[in-house]
């Protein structure tokens, strides 16, 4: 199966279910209209608060998700049966996120159709597994507790299916592993998952109970949780940004080639998604790469064009304890620093993330002026050096991810 396929597959399965779902809508009208109408304007509300940052996040309006799983699995309102059923939730919730998105949408960053795929997938799925079972009758004795752990058990199920179409979909944009990029998905759920979840359950309840004043009462947490995660977003892009320009000083000082630094990042941060590191230890990997020769601005004579690969190992050992002093001087993580400062260590003694920055910035030396057959000449010699220098597992996924990228790796600046 090609990597593009399950995209397709995703695209057509919402596109055919928002089509039926108009349709029979718009054939039997709209049930509870005020209802409607007010979970419509909560999802419009979460996606006018959608995060349009650089950074691609899990959820990028947890207040709209909430909204949407909210009115998936309403039963009743202010003690009143509802009559909606399947259709209308995607209709309502199709409707509104396209209305919420217009504003994005006219600066250029609005969402994408995966995004709203998987919106109306989820939204879709979960009414799915409580409208028609509701309508019938059959959690009629679902009281108390007992029918609040059904919501619970219904979104976490739902949540679970998110996280699958959101691998899926990130495999056929990227081609990376479909195992890891779910791992990371899952490993992502506790965090702004569990939010929605948790509010999505809770609103459905209050509606049941206190009718729609409960919305914009159980709103407010998340829309605080979700102001927080932007001040925290911008504080982490203010820091990497700290720390690229920190890398930039061997360039400017002429130790290293022009974007050798941010070169090594990005291959790092592949290879490393490749053997399914999470994506905190994604960011700290990536900053490490970014900063892996910075002790060589307390050498005073330059290594020949910055390539420590070839030095000797007492040499490389010093640049690297260099290195970590000056992440930590720097107010650097601690993470970061012990990375920078093993990556010279024996092989068999490196963490995961320090052995990554080790081959590839080897991998980046070799193949860097070696003409077109670099990148493999490159390859096989850190295959060949596997023994005790280099981890042969990072090796091989090093050679995967090139593979997927054509066996090249861009070499301006």
């Amino acid at each position: 199966m090609t990597p593009a396929l399950p995209r397709v597959l995703i695209h057509t399965c919402a596109a055919l279910l928002a089509a039926v779902s108009l349709a029979v809508t718009l054939h039997s009208g709209l049930a509870q209209r005020g209802v409607a109408l007010a979970f419509g304007a909560l999802v419009v509300l979460g996606e006018l608060t959608r995060w349009t940052g650089p950074d691609r996040v899990r959820e990028a309006a947890p207040l709209g998700a909430a909204g949407a799983l909210s009115y998936a699995l309403l039963g009743e309102h202010a003690g009143r049966p509802t009559g909606h059923g399947t259709a209308q939730v995607v209709t309502v919730v199709l409707t509104a996120s396209l209305l919420g998105s217009v504003p994005h949408l006219a600066r250029g960053r609005g969402p994408t159709h995966d995004d709203l795929a998987r919106r109306v997938l989820t939204a879709g799925f979960a009414a799915a597994c409580f409208q028609p079972l509701y309508n019938r009758g059959v959690f009629d004795g679902w009281i108390g507790p007992a029918y609040a752990l059904l919501l619970l058990a219904l979104l976490i199920l739902t949540a679970l299916c998110d996280a699958v179409l959101a691998a899926a979909l990130a495999h056929a944009r990227t081609g990376w592993p479909f195992g890891p990029l779910l791992r990371d998905e899952l490993r992502a759920m506790p965090g702004v998952g569990s939010a929605v979840c948790a509010t999505g359950a809770v609103i459905a309840l209050a509606v049941a109970v206190a009718g729609l004043w409960a919305l914009p009462v159980f709103c407010v947490p998340l829309l605080l949780t979700q102001v927080s995660l932007r001040r925290y977003a911008a504080v982490r892009a203010t820091y990497r940004q700290t720390i690229a320009s920190l890398a930039r000083a061997t360039e400017i000082a002429g130790y290293t080639p022009a974007g050798h630094a941010r070169r090594v990042a990005a291959l790092s941060r592949a290879v490393g998604r490749d053997l399914g590191l999470s994506g905190p230890e994604l960011a700290v990997l990536e900053y490490a790469a970014l900063m892996h020769d910075i002790g060589q601005l307390s050498l005073v004579d330059p290594v020949p064009a910055g390539a420590t690969a070839v030095l000797p190992a007492a040499e490389q050992r010093r640049i690297a304890l260099l290195g970590g002093a000056v992440v930590r001087q720097t107010g650097g993580s601690t993470q970061v620093a012990e990375i920078v400062e093993r990556q010279a260590d024996p092989c068999a003694e490196q963490p995961l993330a320090a052995r990554i920055v080790r081959v590839v910035n080897a991998y980046e030396e070799k193949a860097r002026d070696a003409g077109p057959g670099g990148p493999l000449t490159a390859l096989e010699e850190l295959r060949l050096a596997t023994a005790g220098e280099y981890a042969p597992e990072v090796v091989e996924a090093l050679a995967r991810v090139l593979s997927r990228d054509g066996l090249t790796l861009p070499m301006s600046g």
